[in-house]
């Protein structure tokens, strides 16, 4: 299992575009993903409606897991994809 912790920078926090093509990309590998709120509520990634249910704001951090037999290749490009969208 790996993780990492991420303070959400887009101003608008996690909304429909990026959470759209998060789900798109997760849904390519094996291993599960999963975001968790500074609540504890958590969502899978490739369910759009349970990321944006999250609420996650500007600001706010979240836990991302990821567990499966690809995570050494997966972690880090699901990282650089929160850099870049998130």
């Amino acid at each position: 299992m790996k993780t990492f912790e991420y303070i959400i920078k887009d101003e608008v926090g996690i909304h429909a575009r990026p959470a759209g093509i998060l789900a798109k990309e997760v849904k390519k590998y094996a291993s599960k993903i999963t975001i968790t709120n500074e609540a504890g509520k958590a969502a899978e990634a490739k369910k759009l409606m349970a990321v944006m249910g999250l609420g996650v704001k500007c600001g706010q951090k979240v836990v991302v897991t990821i567990e499966g037999d690809d995570e050494e290749t997966v972690a880090p490009i699901i990282e650089k994809f929160f850099e870049d969208n998130f």
